[in-house]
């Protein structure tokens, strides 16, 4: 079966003066797609096989090309806007043909020039289209562990839930809300350590170190913060959560180990409402 939006092998059936017509080489579907003679390999003949894209032409009618997309069926990718219009933007992903992402599947503002996570799929009218939901594409069947590091791509960010991270462009992970010290924005890049492999597969991540690694780059942020302040900082045991993060990026559980290791090394003093530099 030919599958639009895949690459597949398929062979030569018959030449023509403007390319040559394509098929499965056993089971041959109804129709032969064209290959343009100018994606035509030299010294090609009948019954050679080819790997091809495929996907639908300006007029609608299926064509093979040799390019490869930077984007395939099922999979996810970051592709850059070349145009947005009244039916949506329009996103370069390495054919003649841009590719479109509709109105319905943009999530926020999606502007010309900018690069977004997008995934490729098959709509109601059978044609190819971006969607930056990409959660109905990604698996959650990953090979990482608990403790293992990932690089991602936040592709959803939920105020009460958290952010969604596409890990490797492929698996599903969430940053839990609690985990949160400082502003994401969809598309920024993260790297961090898996907390917990749910049940259904997805991963629950972290962007601070485990244990005592943590607790070192946090004393660095304080002491840094105290220096910029001319050697104080003004938060202590009555501090809010919502100050200490505002402030530090950090729970005030991380803020209060910190001023207890600095305490024990006599680096700092407690003074009114806050602690000094020693």
């Amino acid at each position: 079966m030919i599958e639009l939006g895949k690459v597949q092998k398929l062979e030569i059936i018959r030449k023509a003066e403007f390319g040559v017509y394509l098929n499965e080489k056993d089971n041959k579907s109804d129709s032969d797609i064209l290959l343009p003679i100018k994606q035509v390999p030299e010294g090609v003949d009948i019954g050679d096989e080819l790997e091809v894209f495929i996907y639908k032409d300006s007029e609608d009618r299926l064509i093979a090309t040799t390019n490869r997309p930077k984007l395939v069926l099922d999979e996810v990718e970051v592709l850059r806007v070349a145009e947005t219009t009244k039916i949506g933007a329009f996103l370069d992903w390495g054919l003649e043909k841009d590719l479109l992402l509709p109105f319905k599947e943009q999530i926020g503002k999606v502007e010309r020039g900018k690069e977004y996570l997008v995934g490729l799929y098959v709509d109601k009218s059978n044609r190819l289209c971006a969607t930056m939901k990409v959660n109905r594409i990604l698996s959650s069947d990953s090979p990482y562990k608990v403790d293992d590091r990932i690089k991602g791509i936040i592709y959803r960010i939920n105020k009460d839930m958290g952010v969604f991270v596409a890990v490797d462009n492929k698996y599903d992970a969430m940053i839990p809300k609690h985990e949160l010290y400082w502003t994401y924005r969809i598309g920024d890049k993260i790297e961090g350590r898996v907390t917990k492999v749910r049940d259904d597969g997805k991963l629950a991540l972290s962007l601070r170190e485990k244990g005592q690694i943590q607790t070192d780059e946090d004393v660095i942020r304080v002491l840094t913060k105290m220096i910029k302040n001319g050697g104080v900082l003004m938060l202590n045991d009555d501090s809010s959560p919502e100050e200490i993060k505002e402030e530090l990026n950090m729970s005030k559980g991380a803020y209060k180990k910190v001023i207890g290791r600095l305490l024990k090394d006599k680096k700092i003093e407690i003074i009114k409402n806050g602690v000094k530099l020693l």
